[in-house]
């Protein structure tokens, strides 16, 4: 059955073209990722789940989706951190009630609700909300890629109970 990739059908000499198409899956898998965590409309989870049926490492496939979404979220902290002051105009991108949700659990529970930031609702708002609060960006980073890495390990292994 022929797959969007043919990755355990890997050419036995070098080839740049395969190289180039399995570049091309990577690169795409990041810009899912990377695009899901901002606060643009998007999943990730197809694409990995995809890749991963098609036979390409697991490890590759969590490194490359947890980086993406975590850059992609620290746009989100950026936001929250730069362009806050605007949040009462139409186009900002959280409304006052999803700000308000992530503001309240971040004052509630500290930098350590950064370890959900991959939930659909609220992660945006927890992202923005760090930002806001003048979070520093390394320990936001390690925690929200920590947070990442663990949702896509879990979806790695889903994974594997499904494509064996």
């Amino acid at each position: 059955m022929p797959g969007i990739i043919p990755y355990r059908r890997r050419p036995a000499r070098h080839d740049a073209a395969w190289d180039d198409m399995i570049a091309l899956a990577y690169g795409g898998l990041f810009l899912a990722a990377f695009l899901a965590a901002t606060v643009l409309p998007g999943s990730s989870e197809a694409a990995f789940l995809a890749l991963q049926a098609e036979g390409l490492p697991v490890g590759a496939l969590v490194a490359v989706a947890t980086l993406g979404n975590t850059l992609g979220s620290a746009v989100t902290w950026a936001l929250g951190r730069f362009a806050l002051r605007w949040s009462d105009r139409r186009w900002f991108p959280a409304g006052p009630a999803r700000l308000a949700q992530g503001r309240a659990w971040f004052a509630r529970w500290g930098r350590w609700t950064l370890l959900l930031s991959w939930l659909p609702v609220v992660g945006d708002a927890l992202c923005l909300a760090a930002g806001a609060a003048r979070m520093p960006l390394p320990p936001f980073l390690l925690l929200v890629g920590l947070g990442k890495a663990l949702r896509y390990a879990l979806l790695g292994a889903l994974g594997a109970g499904l494509f064996g």
